[in-house]
């Protein structure tokens, strides 16, 4: 069933598409990408019977990165709060890029926050580059906007040290949504020394480029660069 699967994705195969997205990922080695689009990846995710999902979500760890995000598209189809968790603990040690990392927004999670910050404050503890980047991602998507969020949270954010680039560019993209959605709160972290002044600067940047961000505010950051 695993080869058949295989078989069908390298159906679906774009190379043009394939040589762009690579040059996106530099850390992932060109031959590890078949090239497909997400929105055709998702279509090929509907097709798949339960049996096969089943069946593919044992096979870790992949070979291709088109598998890894397949893998992820099945695990976003849980209603399941505890096997939705349960699975991406087994898949979080295998995933090895960013975009693979910034698909996974299962939204069964979202109905569960309080159980799902336990896990959040724990994978921010990790050592893994992508399993931190997911649970800032989590709390800039599921826990930002007025009901579920918190102050402590920016402080949760800003406390993470890493000289790991994709850890850093996340940090300062929550940090941009946050100065959109929690401007008051989000702003004190913008003054120097709040955090590593690389990052604050990319989320001073990323504001900027924001449209979610008012020129009034937008003003005001520049003043901190």
């Amino acid at each position: 069933m695993m080869d058949n699967i295989k078989k069908k994705l390298f159906r679906l195969q774009d190379v043009c598409y394939g040589d762009f997205h690579s040059k996106l990922m530099p850390n992932i080695a060109r031959e590890k990408i078949i090239g497909i689009r997400v929105p055709v990846l998702r279509r090929f995710v509907k097709d798949l019977s339960e049996a096969e999902k089943e069946d593919f979500l044992q096979q870790l760890p992949h070979n291709y990165y088109e598998e890894n995000n397949l893998h992820g598209l099945i695990i976003m189809e849980s209603k399941d709060y505890g096997s939705c968790i349960g699975e991406l603990e087994r898949f979080l040690p295998y995933i090895d890029n960013w975009a693979t990392c910034d698909m996974l927004r299962p939204k069964i999670l979202s109905k569960h926050l309080p159980e799902l910050l336990e896990k959040i404050y724990q994978w921010l503890a990790s050592e893994d580059t992508y399993i931190v980047r997911l649970a800032i991602g989590f709390l800039m998507s599921f826990y930002l906007d007025d009901g579920a969020y918190q102050r402590e949270y920016l402080a949760k954010v800003a406390e993470v040290s890493s000289k790991e680039y994709y850890v850093r560019m996340m940090v300062a993209w929550y940090f941009a949504t946050a100065l959109a959605k929690q401007y008051q709160d989000a702003l004190p972290y913008m003054q120097k020394g709040r955090m590593e002044e690389w990052t604050r600067r990319k989320a001073i940047q990323k504001a900027l480029e924001s449209r979610r961000v008012s020129p009034e505010h937008k003003e005001y950051l520049r003043s901190l660069r």
